[in-house]
């Protein structure tokens, strides 16, 4: 049976959860610090890179696990 590796999965959301929080920084810094807001999102890519990664490791893994009956 295929194992999904539930610990990069939780990583991704983990991710996923910092990607929101750099987001809502960045909105919020948009106009008084623009500066800031840019080196938010910049994080925040980084962080949606990481996540892709993890979720297509998981993928790639449970696609090419041989099924067992």
């Amino acid at each position: 049976m295929t194992q999904i590796d539930v610990n990069q999965l939780n990583q991704a959301k983990a991710n996923v959860s910092l990607t929101q929080e750099l987001l809502t920084k960045a909105i919020e810094k948009a106009n008084s610090d623009p500066t800031l807001a840019q080196e938010a999102i910049k994080q925040a890519s980084n962080e949606i890179s990481s996540a892709l990664t993890a979720v297509t490791q998981v993928q790639k893994t449970s696609q090419t696990d041989p099924v067992e009956f």
